[in-house]
C-alpha cells in the first residue's frame, strides 16, 4: 500500500518487514532487532494497519547494513544510519545490495546442507567477476554474518561457520596464488592482534592487495607482540595492517610498542574491535577496500 505525501500528492512507496528482509538480504528477525535497539524501524502508520517502512527508513537501514558488512560495529553503524538523510534514490542504493541476495541464499542453503562443492563454484566465479573487495564485502561477510546470527541465536551451525570460512580461506589462497607482484616495494606486513584468532578478514585482505599486485607478509592469527616486532625490525615494511575482531584483542599499546623503523610505516587497524578506539600513530580502515587504498598511498601507488 502507498500513501500520499502532502508535499507533492504522489503516493509513497511503502515496505513491509518482509520486503524490506528480502531487499537488504537479512533476516526479519534482524530488523526487528535494529528497530527494538536502535530505533530503526518503520516511521509511518495508519490506524489499523501494520506499520510500513518508507522510502527514507528503508535507506537509512541500507547505509546501516553496508557500514556492518564494512566492519563497523551495530551500534556505531546504527548512529550514523539514524542521522543520515542523503537524497540517493532507492533503487540506486539497493542495486548492488539485491544482485547479491540470491547468490547469498545460495551459498546459505549450500553451507547448510554441506555441499562444498556449490560453494568453491560460487566464491571462484565471484572472485573471477567482481574481484575480492566487492565480493567479500557484499556476499562473503553477509553470508557469514548470516551463519554466525544462527549460531548465536540457536546454538546451531558452529560445523556450517567452520565449513563456510575454511572454504572461503582456501578460495582466497587460490586466487591470491594466481596474481603476480607489479609493484617493486617491501611486502607489508598484516596480523592479528594479541590473542586474536579471527585471521579471515586478512586473508581477504591479503588476497586483494594480491590482486592489486603488492607483496605481503602474512602473519595470521595470535602474533605476539615480540614477533610483530622482530618482523617490523628485519623487514622495514612500508604499511602495517593490524586486525582485532574484539575489543578485548584491539590493546593500543601493541601500536604504540611497534619499533621505529626508516622510513616510518603507516600503521592501519582493522576490526570492530577498534571502533572507539583512538590511535594518534594509526589510522583505523573502514572496510577492506579502504584498507587497500591507504596501503596504496604508503606505497605510493
Amino acid at each position: 500500500m502507498a500513501r500520499t505525501s502532502a508535499s507533492s500528492q504522489e503516493p509513497e512507496v511503502e515496505y513491509t518487514v518482509a520486503a524490506v528482509a528480502r531487499r537488504l538480504g537479512v533476516a526479519a528477525a534482524t530488523l526487528r532487532t535494529w528497530d527494538r535497539r536502535y530505533g530503526l524501524g518503520p516511521t509511518s502508520h495508519n490506524a489499523g494497519e501494520h506499520r510500513k517502512y518508507s522510502e527514507a527508513d528503508l535507506l537509512r537501514l541500507t547505509v546501516m547494513r553496508r557500514l556492518i558488512v564494512a566492519g563497523m560495529t551495530p551500534a556505531d553503524a546504527a548512529a550514523k544510519a539514524c542521522a543520515y538523510n542523503g537524497k540517493i534514490s532507492v533503487a540506486k542504493v539497493l542495486a548492488p545490495i539485491e544482485k547479491q541476495a540470491d547468490i547469498v541464499k545460495k551459498l546459505l542453503a549450500a553451507a547448510k546442507g554441506f555441499d562444498q562443492e556449490t560453494i568453491q563454484d560460487e566464491i571462484r566465479l565471484q572472485l573471477k567477476k567482481n574481484g575480492v573487495a566487492q565480493t567479500w564485502e557484499n556476499l562473503l561477510v553477509p553470508v557469514l554474518v548470516e551463519v554466525g546470527a544462527l549460531w548465536a541465536s540457536t546454538g546451531d551451525g558452529i560445523e556450517v561457520e567452520h565449513l563456510l570460512s575454511e572454504i572461503i580461506m582456501i578460495s582466497l589462497s587460490e586466487h591470491t596464488s594466481d596474481q603476480k607482484n607489479k609493484h617493486k616495494c617491501r611486502p607489508v606486513v598484516l596480523a592479528c592482534v594479541g590473542e586474536e584468532s579471527h585471521s579471515l578478514a586478512i586473508k581477504a585482505l591479503a588476497a586483494a592487495l594480491a590482486e592489486s599486485g603488492i607483496p605481503t607478509t602474512f602473519l595470521g592469527a595470535r602474533i605476539p607482540q615480540q614477533a610483530l616486532n622482530e618482523v617490523v625490525r628485519k623487514s622495514a615494511p612500508p604499511a602495517i595492517f593490524l586486525w582485532a575482531q574484539l575489543k578485548k584483542n584491539a590493546q593500543i599499546e601493541f601500536v604504540s610498542q611497534i619499533p621505529v623503523t626508516r622510513p616510518a610505516p603507516r600503521i592501519i587497524l582493522g576490526g570492530p574491535g577498534w571502533s572507539g578506539k583512538p590511535c594518534e600513530n594509526a589510522v583505523f580502515s573502514a572496510g577492506l577496500q579502504h584498507a587497500r587504498e591507504e596501503i596504496m598511498r604508503a606505497i605510493g601507488a
